[in-house]
């Protein structure tokens, strides 16, 4: 037994002390080389501005066909902007924006409207012709009649 007991260890630490393999990622074979030139810096040659913007623009649409008006203008000279825009509404009225930026006071609005609201009662655009109809295809309710009478058909000896 005392052998049996023994064997048993030595068979235990003989497990125990077994290296087992690592598994693990295998070392970079690659190297990619360093660029050994500078790349060019690319340069686009736009002029550097010279004081704050100044512009004006303005632009206009009137369609009598469609019933479109609207425009916007608007000047901005360095940090001072003063501009307006207008618009037909579907009512009838014109609506007008009118509207400033001095630097760093934000974006102040008057808003006004010209004309009064229009709302006509609806008028369908379009009258679809009468449908057919047909005359009615009914026959009239039958009458009475008595049932016919018949004789017997004769008999010849």
């Amino acid at each position: 037994m005392v052998y049996k007991v023994f064997f048993a260890v030595v068979l235990v630490v003989v497990a125990s002390a077994e290296k087992l393999p690592t598994y693990g990622p295998p070392p970079p074979t690659y190297n990619p080389p360093t660029p050994s030139y500078n790349p060019p810096v690319p340069s686009y040659n736009a002029p550097e501005p010279v004081g704050p913007a100044q512009y004006n623009f303005n632009w206009a649409v009137k369609d009598d066909y469609s019933g479109n008006d609207f425009g916007h203008d608007e000047t901005r000279n360095g940090y001072d902007t003063q501009g307006s825009y207008y618009v037909q509404l579907p009512d009838g009225r014109l609506q007008r924006v009118s509207y400033t930026v001095n630097g760093d006071s934000g974006f102040l609005a008057q808003v006004e409207y010209q004309g009064e609201a229009q709302y006509p009662a609806q008028q369908p655009s379009y009258k679809p012709a009468p449908t057919y109809q047909p005359a009615p295809t009914y026959q009239p309710a039958p009458t009475y009649q008595p049932a016919p009478t018949y004789q017997p058909a004769p008999t010849y000896s």
